[in-house]
């Protein structure tokens, strides 16, 4: 074969995407449920816009984007997420004049070099929700009960709901320096990338999942012991919420967002299912951001996850209940009379949004039924010659297998 899809990207077959569809049908109706309204960004933005809102110091900044120099030696990366180019759009279309509360959801493909494995990928697809406007913490909770909701609606039984406060820049500073002192003489053991986060940004070594790493941060002080009162107070309003919504959570410490723009509120989603990698989901208050990219200071909060490891975790607990539409009716034709009459038909039918389809490949009777069959139709008409020249065609039932003659004058008052 002399082309093949880029390694880490995918297709999605058709037998693979009706159960996508089904499961963003059901994100749309629950985002309709909370107020929540579509927006869609492109999927490359200026390069700055991502080192300055994700950090420079991160993974996805200096091991994961796709950047490249454009033909006006423009440096544009892929979007290796869906955040910053929302917020780039809310300022450039001062959404926040419009409404002092902005909700918006997205679809989208993300773009990350990294080694794929199960769940990931390096053109992976992505829903996120976005609150731009307000500090309230009860808009934290509404959105870990909707993210809770999803897993709820989806049928998904094997997870779990992690919470934690990573702080802001006031109290931060304090954790840092007591992290750095406990850490100062076990550096030797991190590993590579945790030596550098040691330099550079000492919180997301509890990012790591090695061992080697995990083992000596084991005993090392924690954000939540040193949150301002702003923060503390912010953060037991939040639990107190999420008590009120019912909304079952792990409250775990050693819980960081991967990217600089977090702060206060910080949550994941996880999945026993997906292995090592089993975060469903992960999101949190971004108080900072808005005005890093050049806005006034704003509040927001909001999450993201991964639609493909969705479909993995669907898949294997089967509960959750993909339907293929099918098709509502095949013509089968014989000869070239009826072909033309069941052109016109099915153009007619169309319009009354009845779903159909013929054979365009000339094939015998049999083998039109079984292509029919093929495509789940919900009943067959047969036309030949010798009904057409009676007025006459064969519907056939596929479900039950009963089947009778009609008028063909009276085919579309069936389904009127």
């Amino acid at each position: 074969m002399k082309h093949k899809a880029l390694y880490g990207t995918h297709d999605i077959l058709p037998d693979e995407s009706f159960k996508w569809q089904n499961f963003e049908d059901k994100l749309r109706s629950i985002f309709a449920l909370y107020n929540y309204k579509e927006i869609r960004t492109p999927i490359f933005e200026e390069t700055e816009l991502f080192t300055r809102s994700i950090g420079q110091d991160t993974d996805i900044v200096q091991k994961e984007m796709y950047t490249f120099l454009d033909q006006g030696k423009r440096s544009i990366t892929l979007r290796p997420e869906g955040t910053a180019g929302v917020v780039r759009a809310y300022l450039e279309h001062n959404l926040g004049e419009k409404s002092p509360l902005v909700k918006l959801y997205y679809f989208g493909s993300m773009f990350r070099q990294e080694r794929p494995q199960k769940g990931r990928l390096r053109q992976f697809h992505q829903f996120g929700i976005e609150a731009i406007g307000s500090a309230d913490p009860s808009l934290d909770a509404e959105m870990i009960e909707m993210a809770a909701r999803i897993c709820n609606d989806a049928a998904i039984t094997d997870f779990k709901l992690h919470l934690n406060s990573i702080g802001c820049p006031v109290c931060r500073p304090v954790h840092r320096d007591k992290l750095l002192d406990f850490m100062r003489d076990k550096v030797g053991e991190l590993c590579d990338d945790c030596k550098t986060r040691f330099m550079r940004n000492p919180l997301r070594m509890f990012d790591c999942k090695k061992k080697e790493c995990t083992e000596q941060l084991a005993n090392a002080p924690v954000m939540i012991d040193y949150l301002c009162q702003e923060c503390q107070t912010h953060y037991s309003q939040v639990k107190g919420y999420l008590k009120e919504l019912n909304v079952n959570y792990f409250e775990n410490p050693r819980l960081v967002r991967g990217l600089d723009y977090y702060t206060k509120t910080a949550f994941e989603i996880k999945s026993s299912l997906l292995g090592s990698q089993d975060t469903l989901c992960g999101g949190g208050r971004y108080d900072l951001l808005v005005e890093e990219l050049g806005g006034a200071p704003t509040p927001a909060v909001g999450f993201a996850a991964g639609i493909e490891r969705f479909i993995i975790v669907l898949q294997m607990q089967k509960k959750f209940k993909f339907a293929e539409k099918n098709l509502n009716l095949f013509i089968a034709t014989l000869g070239e009379d009826a072909k033309i009459f069941a052109s016109k038909l099915i153009r007619e039918l169309r319009e009354k949004n009845v779903s159909c389809d013929t054979d365009y490949l000339q094939r015998s009777l049999k083998a039109q039924m079984k292509e029919a069959n093929r495509l789940n139709a919900e009943k067959v008409l047969i036309i030949g010659e010798e009904e057409m020249k009676k007025g006459m065609a064969v519907l056939r039932d596929m479900q039950t297998g009963e089947q009778k003659e009609i008028k063909l004058s009276e085919i579309e008052r069936i389904w009127s």
